[in-house]
């Protein structure tokens, strides 16, 4: 099995790195920027061309499943659940990348999610980028090469994801889970290709009756006064996604850092080990806020999607919808509204994403937007 199999739709991107990776093509260099919607495949694709370096494109499973698994000597992953990456991450991988390698002809060092540093540990990065080791490889990614700083991209080689087809995805789905194709094809669809979302919803009523509910709320708010009740249920509703991602991977890191100390899950932690839980404890909060983040963020790229099918229909774009399932309702939203007032409506979601990436609380955001969408339907009536 290929380290590229769980790309789909991705062959140009693929051609690129494999043509890299070839010995004397002159097509390598030390720093690489992987850019791509989100559940293109970003990360599949940084640690597929980590695993093809330090194999030399040769056919060596065992290395394969090393790097899978976090442990090989020279791959280094970083990879972060919190809203930013700190400054000492980003030290720890410059002083690992001036080490030779021990073992390979390549020392890899993959920074997923590279928007979420900060100017200041960016700048820490650059240092390393502006002076590489001969055998040492950056790898980055990130929604897109705006959401890095300039001098870091023009360090950079960039190569570009693209959303990959639907049915694409529903195979892969199907290949994976054996899912039966309309379903996997439907959540594909509703996921608009995020291969991670789509295979929840495939895999997981509760997930699809979670974003069943979120569709239904954003066709259905037509008052101000509902605003306020539909922004804390839709908090709520990413909090449960939340709580069903992060709760058992929460209480398995727990009981295997207990049991790493010696201790049964559940036991008495002595004085000497509680600093060590507490640490992970914080750890697992930083995450909570950024899976919680996450959520809502989803909850604003569905809601985009049906102000979208109600463009295409006001539009007479003849084209399947994305919330195909909810077809009449959003015909009937689109012979109520007007092109003009759907456009706007577009861009206020898009104002609601911005103000909770400047830390806008997220109940905050969505009451706002809610009053702005349900404001603008009072004004047509």
């Amino acid at each position: 099995m290929s380290v590229f199999d769980e790309l789909v739709g991705q062959e140009r991107a693929i051609a690129q790195i494999l043509e890299a990776a070839k010995p004397h093509s002159g097509a390598m260099t030390h720093a690489w920027l992987i850019v791509g919607p989100a559940g293109s495949g970003r990360s599949t694709l940084a640690r597929a061309f980590a695993e093809t370096l330090v194999t030399g494109g040769a056919d060596k499973p065992e290395v394969v499943a090393q790097v899978q698994a976090g442990s090989h000597p020279d791959v280094s992953i970083l990879a972060t659940d919190r809203v930013t990456i700190t400054i000492d991450e980003v030290r720890e991988l410059v002083s690992r990348s001036y080490f030779s390698p021990s073992i390979s002809p390549y020392r890899a060092i993959i920074i997923e999610d590279a928007d979420r540093m900060t100017e200041r540990t960016s700048n820490v990065l650059l240092k390393a980028l502006e002076e590489p080791p001969e055998q040492t490889v950056w790898v980055l990614c990130a929604p897109s090469a705006n959401d890095v700083l300039p001098t870091i991209r023009s360090r950079c080689r960039v190569v570009t994801l693209t959303t990959p087809r639907a049915d694409q995805v529903a195979e892969l789905i199907r290949q994976r889970a054996g899912v039966d194709h309309d379903r996997a094809l439907t959540a594909a669809t509703e996921a608009q290709s995020h291969i991670g979302m789509a295979m929840r919803l495939a895999t997981d009523d509760e997930v699809w009756g979670r974003r069943d509910e979120t569709i239904t709320i954003a066709l259905r708010v037509s008052s101000v006064s509902q605003a306020v009740d539909v922004a804390a249920r839709l908090v709520q509703v990413a909090t449960d996604d939340q709580k069903a991602l992060l709760e058992k991977l929460d209480q398995d890191e727990r009981d295997a850092q207990l049991r790493s100390m010696g201790l049964e899950p559940g036991a008495t932690i002595p004085p000497t080990y509680r600093a060590s839980v507490k640490a992970l404890e914080e750890n697992q909060k930083r995450r909570q806020t950024r899976a919680l983040r996450d959520g809502v963020d989803r909850i604003l790229t569905d809601i985009t999607s049906v102000l979208r099918d109600i463009l295409m229909v006001q539009l007479g774009a003849g084209k399947t919808l994305v919330n195909e399932r909810f077809r009449q309702t959003i015909e009937e939203k689109a012979v109520a509204g007007s092109i003009h007032d759907t456009l706007q409506r577009i861009d206020e979601v898009a104002v609601a994403r911005a103000r909770i990436d400047q830390n806008v609380p997220a109940a905050l955001a969505l009451e706002a937007l809610f009053v702005a969408l349900s404001g603008r339907l009072t004004a047509r009536k």
